[in-house]
């Protein structure tokens, strides 16, 4: 029954550190996918819809550098935030349609998601003098920056280790208390031997 004891407690301590390690692989991959692409002078966006599926997949990462908006051309692959009346709150990252001038100045732009039917319902000019312009895209990269903006994944991911380790922690004093326990571990403890003195 004791070895049995020590094997599962064995066990658990095996996967705790396995989980503990798998969680500070998860940090240091999204930290690097976060921070490493800032150090390069690139921009990085999460793509999180399908609307660019086939060349951008949704849990992708698309990396991106800022050039000058007179030098965009069609067929450039930027992300920008529609205007207020188009109903659409969040960034998103389309490719240039069409660019025709605007009647106060600037460019009008429309654009469209490689994988939807039709060109985007709104049209829009950019105000600043430079644009983000997708370079490149890494697939699947953007899951783990989607998975750490749950809430209830990032206490898994931080709970679950600190389970198992608390788990591992009781079942060695579990077996610390137990009375059988500490008389094996009082029979294995060296004993003194005390000299008699000579005598007269």
């Amino acid at each position: 029954m004791a070895r049995q004891h020590t094997q599962g407690v064995g066990a658990l301590r095996r996967l705790s550190r396995w989980a503990v390690n798998l969680v500070v692989f998860v940090v240091i991959a999204a930290c690097a996918a976060w921070l490493v692409p800032s150090l390069m002078g690139y921009s990085r966006y999460v793509i999180t819809g399908g609307s660019m599926t086939g060349t951008y997949d949704k849990g992708s990462i698309v990396l991106e550098k800022p050039v000058a908006v007179h030098d965009l051309k069609v067929g450039d692959v930027i992300t920008y935030l529609p205007p207020a009346d188009s109903g659409v709150a969040n960034l998103v990252t389309h490719r240039i349609l069409a660019m025709k001038p605007a009647a106060g100045g600037g460019t009008v732009f429309t654009t469209k998601g490689d994988a939807n039917p039709k060109p985007d319902p709104w049209h829009f000019t950019l105000v600043s003098q430079e644009q983000p312009l997708v370079q490149l895209g890494v697939p699947h990269a953007g899951w783990v920056l989607i998975a750490l903006a749950d809430r209830n994944t990032r206490m898994m991911l931080i709970g679950g280790p600190a389970a198992l380790i608390a788990l591992v922690a009781l079942g060695q004093l579990a077996g610390a208390a137990r009375p059988g326990t500490r008389r094996r571990e009082a029979a294995k403890a060296p004993t003194a031997t005390v000299a008699a003195a000579p005598a007269g």
